[in-house]
């Protein structure tokens, strides 16, 4: 790909970016595409750029859930727990949830608590606080829990958990989880994970909730083995969509059907926290795959990260409007906390790594008192600003808590295990795209060295700012929404199926207005009379923004995604800009 010639012959965008546009084999499936179906052909150029041939682009633009749902037979102990879950649900016993305080944890434990609802029994919630008791189950948490419990059941952690869950003396345990295993697992009565070390991987790309969901769709095939009606699961897809977006799980797959089918239910608004949250958020539109990752998500995070861990799901679960009122009332207060506090962290954290150097192949950053709750987030933002994985470590006394995120094609999450197993970390896990880990203070150096060797050998930092991956030029009068409606087809969009990017060549700038410190608005056009309008969204973070405010009449390449605007009751086109270039 780097020998062909860039797009626009952009080599080296205002960001450093390559533009990369269709291959010569993608035209040609585009061009096959469009005589084919008579698609339009920026659609035809997306599915080819998916790899979509002919024959199969009427099932990929409608796909149906009953045929990409795997057999949850595929999952091992998957049938034993949930044999184990319906006889609890039976028998009448007393069932606690251990859940992660993140999104796909919350997410997780509303599952089962809804679907336990539905049977007629109650569970007990517990999440653990961040700061007091850390990630994942503890000793004396499941310890006090099997004193009172017959079944635990842990979703979304769990699978590293040994010495935790063994503390659970007389009660049995299921570990629902998808994050790395070991080479052995934890004492448990069942351990569903796509991602165990003696599972093919060919689920691994499913979050915690589809695990959940996959062992209930289980559950319900044995009910109705005993004549029993089991819970309508589809219902149960709004929160699989939210945890499947919010985690950054790939949408390919079972898991693009999850979430497409999980939209429409969301967008009936029948879920009480759901509705509260998106009312608090001020959607005025049926949410979609950006609002779960950016708008929703991030609120349910707020309570985990900076406030108290169990509010997301008691919000996703609750049956009560004005206890989910209430709730999404203070998560949108807390999410705005979490914002101010990702700033300060996120700035210091940057020039601590700008001072280290940003060319090796791991950029990470550690400062005393940093609030645990948002270094996931600054380790997001460390890596988008370098094309490389990072680390953001808060440190207290003795040791070092830390959140990581990669790129794609590191498996971040395999080596902080491997640093584990070395016996660099006091403890470690995760998965591909994201990790987390405890260090001591005086193994931080030599941890984070050793962490950087690994990642090298994946290939970690071998790359600048990435390639801009282009689907085709567009000019502004083209840019309508019934083109966004037939692009939509073919998503929802997000994590391992970007949404398409268009470039508009050899533009004029035009009514350039600030927003805000950091963003920008404007609009564009082609000098034959069509305008377009554009946001950038922390255009002042970096030059995209100096660049376009001062192009004092200079023409531009630019480049992003179509988006429909619905400010003030005008549905309108608009271009989230990402990236320009001089013409």
């Amino acid at each position: 790909m780097s020998e062909a010639r860039a797009f626009l012959d952009v080599t080296q965008s205002v960001l450093g970016r390559r533009w990369v546009g269709p291959t010569a084999t993608e035209e040609r499936q585009a061009e096959a595409l469009a005589q084919a179906m008579g698609l339009p052909d920026a659609l035809c150029r997306l599915l080819a750029r998916r790899g979509v041939p002919p024959e199969e682009a009427e099932r990929f633009l409608t796909p149906a859930l009953r045929d990409l749902l795997p057999d949850p037979h595929g999952l091992r102990d998957a049938e034993r727990a949930a044999a184990r879950l319906v006889e609890a649900a039976r028998r009448g016993e007393r069932i606690a949830i251990f859940g992660d305080y993140d999104v796909d944890g919350a997410a997780s434990a509303a599952l089962l608590i809804d679907w336990l609802r539905t049977m007629g029994r109650e569970a007990t919630l517990y999440i653990p606080d961040r700061l007091a008791e850390g990630y994942g189950p503890n000793a004396p948490a499941m310890e006090r829990l099997a004193a009172s419990h017959e079944l635990i059941i842990c979703v979304d952690c769990g699978i590293l958990a040994h010495d935790a869950l063994a503390a659970a003396a007389g009660a049995d345990v299921l570990v629902l989880d998808h994050h790395t295993g070991g080479e052995t697992l934890p004492r448990a009565h069942a351990v569903v994970d796509p991602n165990r070390q003696d599972e093919t991987g060919a689920l691994g790309h499913l979050c915690a909730a589809g695990v959940v969901f996959l062992v209930l769709v289980e559950a319900g095939r044995q009910l109705r083995a005993a004549g029993r009606a089991g819970p309508d699961l589809l219902r149960l897809l709004d929160l699989v969509a939210l945890a499947t977006v919010a985690d950054v799980a790939p949408l390919v797959g079972v898991n693009r059907a999850l979430v497409r089918q999980g939209l429409a239910v969301m967008a009936r608004r029948e879920r009480p926290g759901l509705r509260a949250l998106a009312d608090a958020a001020r959607l005025t539109s049926a949410p979609g795959a950006h609002h779960l990752g950016f708008v929703l998500g991030p609120r349910v995070n707020a309570g985990g990260r900076i406030g108290q861990s169990d509010l997301g799901a008691r919000l996703l679960s609750t049956e009560s409007r004005s206890e989910a009122e209430a709730i999404a009332a203070r998560l949108e207060t807390l999410n705005t906390e979490r914002r101010e506090i990702e700033t300060q962290v996120r700035d210091a954290a940057m020039a601590q790594a700008e001072a280290r150097g940003l060319d090796g192949p791991l950029v990470w950053a550690a400062g005393e008192g940093w609030h645990p709750g948002v270094l996931g987030i600054v380790a997001s933002r460390l890596k988008e600003a370098t094309n490389r994985p990072a680390i953001a470590i808060a440190l207290d006394s003795d040791y070092g808590t830390g959140s990581g995120r990669s790129v794609a094609g590191v498996d971040l999450g395999a080596a902080v295990q491997r640093l584990m197993a070395e016996g660099h970390l006091v403890k470690g896990g995760g998965h591909p795209m994201a990790a987390g880990l405890t260090v001591e203070r005086r193994a931080l150096e030599p941890a984070m060295a050793r962490l950087g060797d690994l990642l090298a050998r994946q290939g970690a930092g071998a790359a600048g700012p990435a390639d801009l991956r282009l689907d085709g030029l567009l000019m502004p009068g083209a840019a309508t929404p019934e083109l966004i409606s037939r692009l939509e087809a073919a998503g929802p969009f997000g994590a391992g199926a970007p949404a398409p990017r268009f470039a508009f060549a050899d533009m004029a700038v035009h009514s350039i207005r600030r927003i805000g410190a950091n963003h920008l608005r404007l609009s564009f056009g082609d000098g034959a009379g069509t305008r377009l309008d554009a946001v950038a969204f922390g255009a002042f973070d970096g030059p995209l923004g100096p660049l376009i405010e001062g192009h004092a009449g200079m023409r531009l390449h630019l480049a992003g995604r179509l988006e429909i605007n619905d400010w003030g009751g005008r549905r309108r086109v608009q271009l989230r800009l990402e990236d320009a270039a001089r013409a």
